[in-house]
């Protein structure tokens, strides 16, 4: 990059954040602004834009406000009051919107619940939200029956477009209900500090957990990537992730419905018909996982993959790899990857388009962001601390784990919490650099460069320790993204007679396979021996989350025994220097000592 070019980013930059930081200023306890005040601004501003762009039509923002009143009049007849919980257990569709902005508009606290969940995980999340009333869609009836079995205590059901045994009509209820806004009166004990929503963590690992959304939160999630990306009436954005999540419900549809711009809301994400979509919608803006950016690249090309109006992608998680690819196969001008957890207090930004950056903080602006990294033992899974007893601020360069400073008097860099007071105080470090300081761990390890840019390397967790060394997950996975390779699960399985654990990926192939002996060479080129995967687990399809991330601890317990599981399983054999089929022989040898590993 030339001198240039290197101010063109840095004014970049500056301009970006600048914008960001403007609009998180106007949002506070002193605002006394809420989230359905904001949404109704926008609706009173753009009566007659579309807010949705569906199959056969459009809906209004008119319309859109019209059935969120009637479900606001909805909760009052019931006699729910500022505070109460409704739980929302529906597909991806405008309603769903409109619904969650109609219960605030009465002061409900709204659940937004995985719509994969059900037994015992989907009874977990609506006990641990105080659940007054659930609104279930008729395709999930029989996820949430089998919820009920496993025992979910006094709440009231809901059907929206179907029926249940025991449950009444929300279609029906909702006709009789008035399309007028309910007087604001109704929620004037609700503080901009109060929770609007409760979101759910992912479940990767265990039960999820209730992560608490204050209007004050809320609004920078739906405000601030809208003014990153400087969204306006005329944008459409592209919605292929599950709306019961911050990225894809909050930030995503924030960037359209802040600024009046339309939703093009998809049931879910297929790489196949993305691109079709996305032009015949002629959608401007795109809200991605890294992962949904990798299945894209990995699909065969298609006519509309460069036949397209998108002039930005919006998200976060993107490899640096896909990021390069991602821009130059697809000719996607501009990509804003973000950084942050519903729950915690640490954002970053990337608004200068630095391939696989998650944010910046350059000295100058350092006061303004609440960031920090500080060493991490990664076999003792908890960040290193000095002789002081303090903890260990990383130099440039170093990976640590990130964390935000705890200001409970500062909007943006409170931590709210979950429902659970024992998982709240799990995500607090304290005595950090000083006696009595209180930190919000994010559980995730970056290191950042000399011009302040961070990356992102793995979750702590998904690390492991091989051979006294270090390895992140992350770090492997980028090296097994191949020609052949899909997808690439990294996790570390025990293995008898050794301390740590050993890499194992578990991978998805393409059509055309891969060649074995070509992809041994290139690991072996590109990772250090202590971090070249010993197993290779061939599967026809990963586990993920709704939003792609990977499910790895039941192949962690599964590990490598070719007796116990069904995948082929091949072995880094030291003796051949190939990958060659385990069998169960081999495993009794690794396992016995017999073979060195």
């Amino acid at each position: 990059m030339g001198v240039f070019g290197a101010i063109k980013r840095e004014f970049d930059y500056v301009s970006g954040m600048l914008r960001v930081l403007r609009e998180i200023r106007k949002v506070g306890p002193g605002s006394g602004l809420r989230v359905p005040d904001k949404i109704e601004a926008t609706v009173d501003r753009f009566p007659d834009r579309p807010m949705a762009l569906l199959e056969d039509g459009e809906i209004s923002y008119r319309q859109f406000d019209a059935y969120a009143n009637r479900v606001a009049h909805w909760a009052l007849d019931q006699g729910l009051k500022p505070g109460d919980t409704v739980a929302l257990f529906m597909n991806n569709r405008w309603e769903y919107i409109a619904i969650w902005f109609g219960l605030s508009k009465a002061g409900i606290v709204i659940s937004l619940i995985n719509n994969q969940l059900s037994g015992q995980s989907l009874a977990h999340c609506l006990n641990i939200g105080e659940t007054k009333h659930a609104i279930v869609e008729g395709e999930l009836t029989a996820a949430y029956e089998s919820a009920r079995a496993c025992g979910i205590g006094d709440i009231g059901a809901w059907v929206f477009d179907g029926t249940m045994e025991g449950a009444q009509s929300f279609d029906t209820a909702l006709a009789g209900q008035s399309s007028e806004r309910p007087d604001r009166i109704v929620r004037d004990t609700v503080k901009p500090e109060d929770p609007v929503l409760k979101m759910f963590t992912s479940g990767t690992t265990g039960l999820p957990k209730a992560a608490l959304m204050t209007h004050i939160r809320a609004l920078y999630y739906l405000n601030v990537f809208a003014i990153a990306a400087r969204a306006s009436e005329t944008d459409r954005m592209m919605m292929v992730l599950p709306l019961y999540h911050a990225t894809g419900g909050l930030c995503g549809v924030g960037c359209a419905i802040s600024f009046g711009g339309a939703l093009i809301i998809r049931p879910r994400f297929s790489a196949t018909n993305f691109w079709p979509d996305a032009r015949r919608f002629r959608a401007t803006m795109f809200m991605y996982v890294g992962e949904l950016c990798r299945f894209l690249v990995n699909s065969p090309e298609t006519p509309e993959e460069k036949d397209h109006t998108l002039r930005i992608a919006i998200g976060n998680g993107m490899r640096r790899e896909v990021w390069e690819e991602f821009q130059a196969r697809f000719d996607v001008p501009q990509i804003i990857e973000f950084y942050g957890s519903t729950e915690g207090n640490v954002g970053l930004v990337n608004t200068d388009n630095m391939p696989g950056a998650v944010g910046r903080v350059p000295g100058y602006l350092k006061s303004r962001f609440n960031i920090d990294l500080v060493r991490f033992d990664m076999e003792a899974e908890k960040p290193m601390r000095g002789e002081d007893g303090f903890c260990i601020q990383c130099a440039p360069g170093e990976v640590g784990e990130a964390i935000g400073k705890i200001d409970p008097e500062d909007s943006r860099f409170r931590f709210d919490g979950y429902g659970s007071k024992e998982d709240t105080e799990k995500k607090i470090l304290r005595n950090v650099y000083e006696e009595g300081d209180a930190w919000f761990r994010t559980g995730d390890l970056m290191t950042r460069d000399k011009l302040g840019y961070y990356y992102f390397v793995d979750r702590v967790g998904d690390t492991f320790r091989w051979k006294s060394e270090n390895v992140a997950t992350g770090e492997v996975a980028e090296a097994l993204s191949v020609d052949g390779i899909e997808q690439a699960n990294v996790y570390g399985v025990e293995v008898e007679g050794h301390s740590g654990r050993a890499g194992m990926a578990a991978l998805v192939l393409a059509d055309g396979g891969v060649d074995f002996d070509a992809l041994h060479a290139h690991v072996r080129d590109a990772l250090p021996a202590y971090a070249r995967p010993l197993f290779l687990r061939l599967q026809p399809q990963t586990d993920t989350t709704g939003t792609f991330k990977f499910r790895k601890v039941d192949l962690v317990k599964e590990g490598f025994d070719p007796a116990a599981i069904s995948d082929t399983i091949l072995f880094d054999h030291p003796g051949e220097g190939r990958y060659v089929t385990l069998t169960p022989e081999l495993y009794e040898q690794i396992q016995s000592g017999a073979l060195r590993v």
